[in-house]
């Protein structure tokens, strides 16, 4: 009998039900459900319709039932650092606002960034966690006695065990990352309560126990739930068929995620300054890297397009104008939540006295030749900190499929990149679950089977470039 495990695995713009078993020694991937997810305004904030989300979870499980394919275990993957509070009944209190909101500005300033990231590593964002909850209201934080990341809620809605993920909660800027515990000191120079955080993180491969009673009624069947990386990178970082430590990996999608894995963290002031963090894996592995504005760039402008091109057809205009080869700063917060993200990008142009792109194509080119220098910058830093020169990179998700990018990629840092497999952060939520359940005794072994299962695309430098 197939024994399969199902990623909920939930982005920025949508979500999907992916089911994975081992099949004649390789890795299967079926996609069962898809839905959409996207910010709402609500309360004069931009917020997460949790409710909805949820009602896809379930409708998820539902069509795994309909088609008879049964998961012995699920777990649930999301973006980083945003959370719910619960009452002592563990009732929601209030909206979820997600990071791109803009409540957090007047908060940041109020802790010296260099004493917080000797403490926890985590690099200074203006939507990390910390100043989300020092920006929360202080009669909610007064209601509240319990603090869940996003997709550990969905954990207790599914099992009722109550329980952050460290992953996750890594990225909070609350967490040591050597003992893997909330810092008291990092909570005290918030102000926040420290009853929110009574509980310390489990880590990935954890089993939180079957489906409550009413849940596994209405759908049906029963399965555990485990503990994948909640973090959807440090899935993506799990399904990165890494060749060698040199090896980088780079998590393309609505964000990009560039950075190598650890034993330790390096919360050096050179690291703080340079704008690298360190995020927590799995296996007991850091994952050192920078954040990098990504894709979301190009979501913004065929939103704004009216959604009329496909993502491949934006990546061929580019390349139609590849000729345009000015760029911005890809890190820029300014381009975090922009009015309009063409009109931010030619603000930006004209601020560095360039010319100004004369159509969508050479906006979208400069777009992709940006994250390209962007990575090529971080790789160079990668290997200036950590005293190791980097090799190769492994790209996964869905920035994969964007051969254009991933060409300029090679060409920007001189070093092959790898593009494999594009279901990323579903994959490593996967490979979490059958490694609990057995499947295999190492990382190095899952990572042989998923190299052993997807072909991918090997992008070598042009020469002369």
């Amino acid at each position: 009998m197939t024994r399969y495990a199902l990623a909920i695995d939930i982005g920025a713009s949508g979500g999907r039900h992916m089911l994975g078993c081992v099949a004649g020694g390789k890795l299967r991937l079926e996609e069962v459900y898809r839905f959409p997810n996207r910010l709402e305004e609500r309360n004069g904030h931009l917020c997460w319709n949790l409710n909805d989300l949820w009602s896809h979870i379930i409708g998820g499980l539902r069509a795994c039932q309909k088609a008879g394919k049964i998961p012995a275990t699920l777990g649930v993957d999301t973006w980083a650092v945003d959370y719910v509070l619960l009452t002592e009944k563990k009732e929601r209190l209030g909206d979820s606002i997600a990071y791109r909101d803009s409540r957090t500005a007047p908060f940041v300033d109020r802790i010296a960034p260099e004493a917080l990231y000797a403490r926890t590593g985590i690099a200074f964002q203006p939507f990390n966690t910390l100043y989300q909850l020092m920006s929360t209201p202080p009669e909610l934080l007064r209601a509240a006695r319990h603090f869940l990341m996003i997709p550990d809620y969905f954990h207790y809605l599914l099992c009722g065990q109550y329980c952050n993920e460290v992953t996750n909660a890594s990225t909070t800027s609350l967490l040591d990352p050597v003992s893997r515990t909330w810092d008291d000191a990092a909570i005290a120079m918030a102000g926040l309560p420290r009853a929110l955080f009574a509980d310390q993180p489990l880590p990935p491969g954890t089993f939180l126990g079957s489906l409550r009673g009413e849940i596994a009624d209405l759908l049906g069947f029963d399965c555990e739930v485990v503990l994948p990386a909640t973090h959807d990178t440090g899935s993506a970082f799990l399904a990165a068929p890494i060749r060698a430590q040199s090896s980088a990996i780079l998590s393309s999608g609505t964000w990009s995620l560039l950075g190598v894995e650890l034993d330790a963290p390096l919360r050096t002031e050179e690291a703080r300054k340079a704008g690298f963090t360190n995020e927590l894996g799995y296996g007991g592995k850091v994952r050192f890297l920078r954040n990098i504005m990504g894709l979301w760039m190009v979501q913004c402008i065929r939103h704004e397009l009216g959604d009329q091109y496909t993502y491949q057809q934006m990546a061929d205009m580019a390349l139609a104008c590849g000729s345009y080869t000015h760029t911005v700063d890809a890190t820029d917060p300014r381009f975090l939540a922009p009015a309009s993200m063409t009109a931010e990008i030619k603000a930006a142009l004209s601020q560095q006295y360039a010319p100004p792109p004369r159509n969508t194509g050479e906006v979208l080119s400069c777009v992709l030749r940006s994250l390209a220098q962007a990575y090529a910058a971080t790789v160079k830093d990668l290997g200036r900190l950590t005293g190791q020169a980097i090799t190769d990179i492994h790209m996964v998700g869905g920035g994969c499929k964007n051969h254009v990018l991933n060409q300029w990629t090679a060409d920007a840092t001189g070093l092959p990149v790898y593009t494999e497999p594009d279901e990323g952060t579903a994959l490593g939520n996967i490979v979490a679950q059958l490694m609990a359940q057995g499947q295999w005794q190492s990382i190095q072994e899952a990572r042989a089977c998923v190299r052993q299962s997807f072909g991918g695309v090997t992008y070598t430098p042009a020469k002369g470039v």
